[in-house]
Parts: C-alpha cells; structure tokens; sequence
C-alpha cells in the first residue's frame, strides 16, 4: 500500500504528544520528516521517534523530502506563512488551530487551497467528539426544532499558561478567546450550521493577568501580560438567532475549569461536555443523561479523518470555509472589545 507522506513543522509539545504518535500508529501513513527553527529540537525530536529527516528550515523540508501533507504545530503568528508556502509546494495541510492571527489571514490561506485544489483543515478537535457528532444528527433529523440561541463558555479560574508564548498577543494573536474559546465557540457553531452574522459585542478584562501571580498552571511575567484574561461576548445572527461567550484564562470563580456548549431549540435543549438532553414528553419535562457514550481520542479521530480526506476516503470534517468564519468572528470579538463599540458583520459571514 502506497503511503501518505506526512511532514511536521514544528517540534513542541502538540507535535510530540499529539500528532506524531497519533500518525505513527496509522499504517497508510509515513513521516517522511521535521523541521523546527532549532535544529537541534528537530533533531532531538527526529532521534525519539525515529524520523530519518530533521531540518531547521520548512522550506528545505518541503523541497528535499516533497510531502503529500504537512502538518503545522507552530506558535500562531507563523500559520498563515508556513500554511501557505506548503499550499503553495502542492502539499494538503493540518493547522493547528486558530487558522492564523488576522482574518485576512485566513482568507488568503483557504483561497490558496482552492486555487491550489488541495485540503486545508484546522485542529478544532472538540469537533471530532462523539457528544458533537450525536448532537449535529440530532439537529439535522429535526428532533431539537430550531435552534435560536447558545451559551458557550470555556472559564479556568487561574489557568494562565505559565511557559511559551500564551501571554503575548504579538505571537498568539490573545489570549483565551483565541485559545480555548475558540473550541467551544466552534463546536457551537457547527452545530447551529454558521449563520450569517449580524454584528457582535465584547468586553474583556486583563486585571488578573497583570497583577496576579497566584496560578494553578505556572507563574507568568505581570508585567509582559499583553492580553486579554477574559472575554464576555454577544454574537446576534442575521436570521434572528443569538449566542453569548464567556471564556477566560483566569477569574474568580469556584471552579478551576469549565467548558460547556448550551443549546436551546423550540423542542429541545442540550449541553455539551458532558451531553444531556432536555425536553417534553407526553406533557412530562424530562433530562436525559447518556452515560454509557465512547469516549473516543478526539486528536485522533481528528488527525484520522484529515489522512483519510487527503486519501479520498473520507469527507473533511473541518474545512478551511469554517476555519475563516471562526477566524473572522473572533476578530470582531476583540475589535469590539477594544474599540468598546459593537461591531457590524463585513461581506464573508
């Protein structure tokens, strides 16, 4: 069986325990090599899982070993150059999510992989759990009615990463909006099918983050903390539907994490993470609780799917069109939340 020839870029943590062991344990997949800024991180990393080729240059990588398909594990100041230059030597690209730091960014990244007929997908890998899937047939069969409202959350009371780059907005683009919000934000918009948006208000705070040092992952520079420790949104649909998001790398709440995805239809309710039903029946109100669910390797049927799609064996789960809108949407968050104004939805979502 000829195999997929699979590249990574970038040797950090999501690449060591995520991606590689994920695409070494599929049998129609080879790693043909790594490239890291710092050679002697790919190396090391080449060495631990027995990648013949290591190089400190993408470019070389793409040129000498000629991948089918890369997979981009970078800080995200840098998806959208390296995204493209795969796109641009004929390989289907895996980024890690977000899509990029702007959303011009993200367009000009999936319109390369359309001129380029190639697969671009991002690493929203809440999307790949079983309770999302259960949920999206639900949907479609009619069983919730419609759905007009969402209430997403992704809260950690002191959460603030304390090494890499989570707490300067120049590299991550900022922070738990961008970071974790954006799983939930797009497993609920998946689900509610991306509505055209209408406009959208935000606030954010940064009071913790630079005058707290009192974390449960880490210490962290108070005086380097250059973005946001939360977010509080409102997105208001063309269609008349609406969502709020709240998410934050630290607040003062009780618990230490909480992420949730409420959904309200005209016949059903549902949470996700965990899922549970909420209904009428036979003029009874009940709760349904499914306790019994696989809980499956999300990162993995994820990165599965992306090899499969690329194989022609399966339909992409997450596309670049729905990697722009979200990446659109989270830039109106933060627009409105520093200009304090709401801010009306542009020509694209």
């Amino acid at each position: 069986m000829e195999k997929l020839k699979m590249a990574i870029i970038g040797s950090g943590q999501i690449a060591q325990v995520t991606h590689i062991p994920n695409y070494q344990s599929m049998e129609e997949v080879k790693i043909v090599g790594i490239s890291d800024t710092r050679l002697e991180a790919a190396k090391s990393v080449a060495e631990k899982f027995q990648i013949e080729n290591y190089y400190d240059s993408h470019k070389k990588m793409l040129e000498e070993c000629r991948p089918d398909a890369v997979t981009v594990c970078v800080p995200n100041k840098f998806h959208s150059s390296i995204t493209m230059d795969a796109l641009e030597a004929g390989c289907h690209v895996f980024c890690e999510k977000p899509p990029a730091i702007t959303a011009q960014e993200a367009r000009n990244m999936e319109e390369k992989a359309k001129e380029k007929n190639l697969f671009l997908s991002y690493g929203f890998h809440f999307r790949a759990s079983e309770q999302v899937a259960f949920l999206k047939k639900a949907i479609e069969s009619g069983q919730m009615g419609e759905i007009y409202h969402a209430d997403v959350q992704w809260h950690r009371r002191r959460g603030i990463p304390g090494w890499g780059s989570f707490t300067n907005k120049e590299i991550q683009g900022g922070g738990p909006l961008i970071d974790i919000g954006a799983h939930m934000l797009d497993s609920a918009l998946y689900l509610m099918g991306y509505p055209k948006v209408s406009y959208v208000c935000a606030t954010y705070s940064d009071r913790l983050g630079k005058s707290s040092k009192a974390g449960l992952m880490g210490s962290w520079d108070t005086e380097r903390f250059t973005v946001e420790d939360s977010l509080f949104g409102f997105v208001r649909f063309a269609d008349g539907t609406s969502l709020n998001l709240q998410t934050s790398f630290a607040i003062n709440r009780a618990e230490k994490d909480v992420r949730s995805v409420k959904l309200y239809g005209s016949c059903q309710g549902a949470d996700l993470f965990p899922l549970r039903v909420f209904g009428e029946e036979n003029g009874q109100l009940y709760d349904k609780d499914y306790p019994f669910m696989e809980m499956r390797d999300w990162h993995l049927d994820l990165d599965r799917n992306f090899v499969k799609a690329c194989l022609g064996e399966e339909s992409l789960l997450v596309t670049a069109r729905q990697g722009t809108y979200i990446q659109e949407l989270i830039c109106m968050l933060y627009q409105s939340a520093e200009s304090g104004e709401p801010v009306m939805s542009r020509e694209g979502i």
